[in-house]
């Protein structure tokens, strides 16, 4: 009996190993030890301007954990609890890169969409751009992953729970299909939640599951990323990071912040709603890294040649700098950093959070804030290009 409980609980500590890359020095992969530490002092700096209550930064190198760190507090309100390097942060718009897109990447990949296909083939009278003359341009997959479809940025909650009810995903729909659009496709970019709500739906509908049990069963299952998910429960739920005070005096924690997500699509969203720690999140951007196929277990979410459609531009938006999914020079591409290079991808989140991804240096760069706590009065954009070059700065070989 004895022995068998002692092979039970050593399982367990594998299966918890195996959710976690193997972490080493960083000079083992190449970087600079004291050099990093300059992001330290940034974020330290940050949380005593009252920027952000505490962060968690992580790098990924060649596959490994070059470097993690826990910063100030997950929580100020209303009492204080400190942060630590296995917090889940709310990921907000990193959502949108790290669930979404690859979701329907693996739909590309297994010939049920392709980037040309009208939208208006999934979703039932889904308009597209009208000209003064009337003529129609059909807006088409690769228009909402880009950012080029015309559809509006964002849409009220209020009118539209007055409209149809909360939670109401049908409604939401609805309302994005008919909408006013702005500019015709391919035409001009403009950074919209309502591209990848429109996306969460062909991706369901193509698939027949929700996005949260796609996602799981495609991603995160896949990649044993034990706390990313859509409405988390039990542990992962227990490790959240609160994000912004309500009016009541509770605090968000372990519900989405972004509104339409929350109320509209109660939690399970393809703009926002996924919640992750930096362990799973450096195991994702492994595998992005290694051509889709994760360092730890050899099992795939994506091809190599859907790695690089995902961080390549296309060339008939190639002036707007937005890939399928990601960002590589668009006005939301700050987080970027001055030192990486032109490859580098990643993606930014309202609540504070960054994923930054170059692929010429194999290195990954991880920065998990929730600067909205408590008052959604923090601020991270200088501080993610300065923890950027910091991190870019210590790579030496």
């Amino acid at each position: 009996m004895k022995k068998n409980l002692i092979t039970v609980v050593l399982c367990l500590f594998a299966v918890q190993l195996t959710a976690q890359l193997q972490r080493v020095n960083p000079d083992l992969v190449g970087m600079n030890v004291e050099k990093l530490q300059n992001a330290d002092r940034i974020i330290l700096e940050s949380i005593e301007r009252n920027e952000i209550p505490g962060a968690v930064l992580a790098v990924v190198r060649n596959g490994k954990m070059a470097y993690i760190k826990a910063y100030g507090n997950k929580q100020v309100y209303p009492n204080i609890v400190p942060m630590t390097e296995n917090t889940v942060f709310d990921m907000a718009s990193v959502s949108k890169s790290m669930s979404t897109a690859i979701c329907a990447m693996i739909l590309l990949e297994q010939g049920k969409i392709r980037l040309n296909d009208n939208v208006s083939n999934y979703i039932p009278g889904f308009k597209g751009w009208k000209n003064e003359k009337g003529r129609q341009t059909d807006i088409k997959i690769i228009d909402i992953m880009t950012h080029t479809s015309g559809l509006p940025p964002y849409a009220g909650v209020d009118s539209l729970t007055k409209k149809y009810g909360a939670p109401n995903r049908d409604g939401l729909i609805e309302h994005i299909a008919t909408c006013k659009r702005d500019f015709a496709p391919k035409t001009d970019f403009q950074y919209s939640c309502l591209n990848f709500i429109t996306l969460q739906r062909i991706i369901e509908t193509v698939s027949g599951q929700d996005l949260r049990t796609f996602a799981k069963a495609n991603i995160f299952d896949v990649l044993d990323m034990k706390h990313t998910d859509y409405n988390p429960e039990g542990e992962t739920l227990a490790l959240c990071a609160p994000t912004e005070k309500q009016k009541d005096g509770s605090v968000l924690s372990g519900k989405v912040h972004d509104p339409l997500a929350q109320i509209m699509n109660d939690g399970i969203s393809g703009n926002a709603g996924v919640f992750s720690n930096a362990d799973d999140i450096a195991v994702l951007a492994a595998a992005l890294l290694n051509d889709g196929k994760s360092v730890l277990n050899d099992k795939r979410i994506l091809s190599p040649l859907g790695v690089k459609s995902m961080r390549t531009v296309p060339e008939s938006v190639k002036k707007f700098g937005r890939t399928l999914g990601w960002d590589i020079y668009s006005p939301y591409a700050s987080n970027n950093g001055d030192l990486f290079g032109s490859n580098t991808f990643g993606h930014t989140g309202y609540t504070g959070t960054s994923l930054i991804i170059d692929p010429d240096t194999n290195t990954a760069v991880i920065l998990l804030t929730n600067r909205v706590h408590p008052d959604d009065k923090g601020s991270v954009v200088r501080l993610r290009a300065l923890v950027a070059n910091a991190v870019a700065g210590a790579i030496e070989e």
